[in-house]
């Protein structure tokens, strides 16, 4: 199979190009610095030749509220358009738990036209929504510290491991369209701030957690399992210590 993956070189494409190459497929890894841009439409005709299967990772460089809803609702016409022209028959996409359930975030809303453009696209598709990355956890206590205290909702979590999202969309990739959306999340369900203060307390983090029902994660309020997958999940393996021993040994291995 020939499989275009863009956003083939972030933290989940740089995963999947190797399981589905070692599992033979044809993969080409595509972003903007090897000249395929979806947000412009720049190499997307070309690199969609004879492609048979199209795994969308790509992300807004920007967060903000109208770049990312510009980015999402350009890059997915411009994907779809492609994809129609170029007869793929199979389109995955990573999007994530609780897309249609928060709209206060600006974020999920543009997710909302991502996931709306590709159900309307007339190309067979599987959207994985996935809870958040352990990997984000430093960007989640950025986004909230104040001071010396990291302000976070007591909403449920269910988080997952880079690893397991990887195989995940390795999975959803190689199989059938489902023409719906399916949900994957991590083996354990937790408060969001009991894990923040876990993972300070493991990364010998000083600050300490002050959890809020009303704190605001990335512009919304979370109810209590607003981040949480729902019945029949693909649940992965990795829970924290595992995944955050990984990293530790990623790191010095780095460092060495």
């Amino acid at each position: 199979m020939k499989i275009l993956v863009i956003g083939g070189s972030g933290l989940i494409g740089s995963k999947v190009v190797p399981r589905l190459r070692t599992l033979g497929h044809d993969v080409i890894p595509a972003s903007p610095s090897s000249g395929v841009n979806a947000m412009t439409g720049e190499g997307l005709d070309a690199a969609m030749t004879g492609v048979d299967t199209v795994l969308d990772l790509s992300n807004s460089p920007s967060f903000a509220d109208q770049d990312v809803l510009d980015f999402f609702r350009t890059s997915g016409r411009n994907i779809a358009a492609a994809e129609v022209k170029a007869g793929v028959q199979h389109h995955v996409a990573l999007s994530i738990v609780g897309t249609d359930e928060l709209p206060d975030s600006g974020y999920l809303r543009a997710k909302v036209v991502q996931e709306k453009l590709i159900q309307d696209s007339g190309v067979p598709y599987t959207i994985v929504r996935s809870a958040q990355f352990f990997e984000f956890l430093k960007g989640i206590v950025q986004a909230s510290a104040k001071g010396e205290s990291v302000h976070l909702s007591t909403g449920y979590m269910q988080p997952i491991a880079s690893d397991d999202v990887a195989d995940a969309m390795t999975t959803a990739t190689v199989g059938a369209p489902v023409n719906g959306i399916i949900e994957i999340g991590g083996p354990d369900k937790i408060r969001m701030a009991d894990l923040v203060q876990r993972y300070l307390a493991a990364t010998k983090d000083p600050r300490h957690v002050i959890p809020d029902p009303k704190a605001l994660y990335f512009g919304t309020v979370l109810q209590e399992n607003s981040l949480v997958p729902g019945p029949g999940a693909t649940l992965g393996k990795i829970g924290f210590a595992t995944w955050f021993n990984q990293a530790e040994a990623a790191r010095s291995g780095a460092a060495a």
